[in-house]
């Protein structure tokens, strides 16, 4: 791809100084951003904090000889303790024990098989429900998830039933002030984890362990602590969503775009074809939030099998089939504003029609909006080291792959793309992080497995749509680019450094969906209004009044309970345990009267499923689906149909949103791990063990018996 600039940036050093200004004597603390699922951004300045960054650089040169003594003396009174200089940790999410195991009986994975006859191969017990939030959470914490106060991706608002992030909180500053057009605020956004429980590497922060963290899901916002920090899963993308794909066409018969993405119509006049980039919403205007656009222009070569892109100043070439390199854009919400955002094009077809696909526009990670890393310098660091890369949570774009925008190829090759860039910062993060942690976690063998599982199963209804005859081994490939990551690792480290190569939980079939909230309907526990035989999205058209449970997100069933939720009607307390039990009893060993196998194994009572403070906040009950169902797709939006169970089609066609004890993770070691049914809360208090860390009382997690 060729970049040629059409102009060259015009400064603005007035206007500069002016925002200045307004920043250093009307706001008493910065104000970076405001974004939220959905709600979009209120920007003043990214310039701003990066100015701010600036001067706490400046600061942390200034103090840096006396804060290397202190961290000297406190370093080598923690070593002394310290049983292993060094621990990395690898965390391929959704690797799967069978497949590893048939893999390496194969002799394809001959890494893994070395740590497997050398140290340790395990299976390594997951969270329930095994979803990578949850999970993830645990790893971290040490703590089941009653204590750490993640149970999905979502969670629903008592108020209204509507979906909010489980993880994280982001709102507006508390006031703002009107100058001109615009509505300045007055402080800092509002910007919460609500993930509970103090990660490991804060422990050992603490003690004088300095630690590595690469994209560890549910670090985001990132806390401070002694160390440095990337977030992962949960970031946002600059319109403030889980990540929204827009998709461009001239193609009449083009697919219908339901989930993650936007279709917006070209307009072709003077050899081009004109449209816009959707951004965030411009929230400091006094006039009422607008969508920030930036309007581009391309014109299609289909001689060449390319496209010349116009946008935002640049001029970009584009090939058919294939992804560009990040593309920088800046959406201006006010005069000398500017929120900087990077974003790749795939240029799907030239002729006879134009397509267009762009990835959602990510947070600029040498310019971001909002804190992304610990410190807030370390995202500029490795930008400006290795140059823009990914920092949406959820960055591999699954969903445009199910609604038919992207293909198995260009699919694939983004998730290699974002891989790459992953590595990049691990390996820069090894080879600094000489004594203490190093952890990084990698997503793409949760991705790839989710939408390549129908590639192991001929008989999957997801095949229809494809030849039977196509045979693709894209996940035994990607496990083979795993092991070899592995290798390398491997090659970098010496004897004193214990090496763990885990994920969250494994992998199953997910042929045929149940919707919950179908079942519910069908059986008298939930009602609709007016007669209705469906409801909308999130509940819509569901009445309340009648309704006595709801099934919410992927494994949850809550009872519409009075005093909790606002059209609660079932009374707490005799009532309520009486509807559970009801409800489990009738749920469990549920058959899918299509293929007669069980669909529902177990159902969890959150009571004895989870201990501690934030247990309440947890689904009333917990649904284990057996290999080969899962949650239907209508069903996690809140929608009952009439159809319980259906076929699943879908490009998606792995999951692990099931039984916990159908998909346990991997633990990999190259030292001697001794532990009859090791899981993923154990991880932590080992390693805290390890370095000669006091271990919290509150861990549910004990420490393994490791050795050489």
């Amino acid at each position: 791809m060729q970049t040629v600039k059409l102009h060259s940036a015009r400064g603005n050093a007035p206007a500069i100084f002016a925002m200045l200004v307004i920043a250093l004597f009307l706001l008493p603390a910065s104000a970076e951003a405001y974004v939220g699922p959905g709600a979009g951004f209120a920007v003043l300045s990214s310039f701003l904090a990066l100015f701010l960054a600036f001067l706490y650089s400046l600061y942390a040169l200034i103090t840096w000889p006396v804060r290397q003594l202190l961290r000297l003396l406190r370093r080598r009174k923690a070593y002394a303790r310290a049983r292993a200089k060094r621990i990395v940790i690898i965390g391929f999410d959704g690797m799967d024990p069978a497949l590893a195991e048939k893999w390496m009986q194969e002799g394809k994975l001959p890494h893994l098989a070395r740590l497997r006859d050398a140290g340790t191969f395990t299976r390594l017990a997951t969270t329930c429900p095994p979803i990578s939030p949850v999970a993830w959470s645990t790893f971290l914490t040490g703590v089941n998830p009653g204590k750490h106060n993640i149970y999905d991706f979502l969670s629903r608002d008592t108020a209204n039933y509507l979906p909010v992030l489980s993880s994280a909180e982001i709102r507006d500053p508390r006031r703002t002030v009107k100058i001109g057009r615009y509505q300045i605020p007055l402080g800092r956004p509002r910007l919460k984890l609500l993930r509970k429980g103090k990660p490991f590497w804060h422990f050992l922060g603490e003690a004088g362990v300095f630690c590595s963290v690469i994209r560890v899901p549910i670090t985001f916002p990132p806390e401070r602590f002694s160390g440095v920090l990337l977030s992962g899963m949960c970031v946002p993308d600059l319109k403030g969503t889980q990540g929204t794909f827009t998709f461009y066409t001239t193609r009449p018969d083009a697919p219908v775009i339901e989930h993650e993405g936007v279709k917006i119509p070209f307009e072709q006049r003077d050899g081009y074809f004109h449209s816009y980039l959707p951004g965030p919403e411009n929230t400091l205007s006094a006039d009422g939030a607008k969508e920030l656009r930036i309007p581009f222009r391309i014109r299609p070569d289909a001689a060449r099998r390319q496209a010349t892109l116009e946008i935002d100043g640049q001029r970009h070439t584009l090939q058919q089939g294939r992804h560009s390199e990040w593309i920088e854009v800046q959406f201006r919400p006010g005069f000398a504003m500017r929120v900087h955002g990077i974003c790749r094009f795939f240029l799907k077809e030239v002729a006879p029609h134009v397509e267009l696909y762009v990835t959602p526009v990510n947070i600029h990670p040498a310019k971001p909006a909002l804190p992304i890393s610990h410190p807030f310098t370390y995202s500029v660091y490795l930008a400006k080291l290795f140059g823009p890369y990914s920092t949406l949570g959820l960055a591999e774009d699954t969903w445009g792959l199910n609604e038919g925008v992207l293909d198995d190829d260009a699919f694939l090759e983004q998730c290699y793309l974002i891989h790459q860039e992953r590595e990049q910062a691990f390996f820069d993060a090894l080879e600094k992080t000489r004594q203490g942690v190093c952890v990084c976690v990698f997503d793409i063998t949760d991705r790839v497995q989710h939408m390549f599982w129908r590639y192991l199963e001929q008989a999957h209804p997801a095949r229809k749509s494809n030849p039977v005859e196509i045979q693709r081994n894209v996940i035994e490939e990607l496990y083979q680019r795993m092991d070899a990551l592995v290798g390398r690792v491997l090659e970098r480290i010496d004897a004193h450094t214990l090496l763990f190569v885990l994920s969250d939980h494994g992998f199953t079939s997910f042929q045929r969906s149940v919707n919950l909230n179908s079942w519910l309907l069908t059986n008298g526990y939930l009602a609709l209004r007016d007669g209705a035989r469906e409801s909308g999205d999130w509940f819509r058209g569901v009445d309340w009044q009648r309704t006595r449970a709801y099934a919410f997100g992927l494994n949850g069933i809550y009872i519409n309970q009075q005093g909790r939720e606002s059209g609660g009607i079932v009374p707490p307390g005799g009532p309520a345990e009486q509807l559970r039990h009801e409800i489990s009893q009738k749920l469990t060993g549920l058959v899918d009267p299509h293929t007669g196998d069980v669909a529902i194994r177990e159902v969890f009572d959150r009571r004895a499923a989870y201990k501690g403070p934030y247990a309440e906040n947890a689904p009333d009950l917990i649904v284990g689906y057996a290999a080969g169902h899962r949650a239907a797709w209508d069903g996690v939006t809140g929608k009952a149909t009439q159809a319980v169970f259906e076929d699943n089609a879908k490009a998606w066609s792995g999951d692990h949103c099931v039984d916990p004890d159908a998909v346990p993770g991997v633990l990999f070691s190259n030292w001697k791990v001794s532990a009859q049914q090791p899981s993923l809360a154990d991880i932590a208090p080992t390693v805290l063990d390890l370095f000669g860390v006091k271990l919290p009382a509150h861990f549910d997690g004990k420490p393994l018996n490791v050795g050489l």
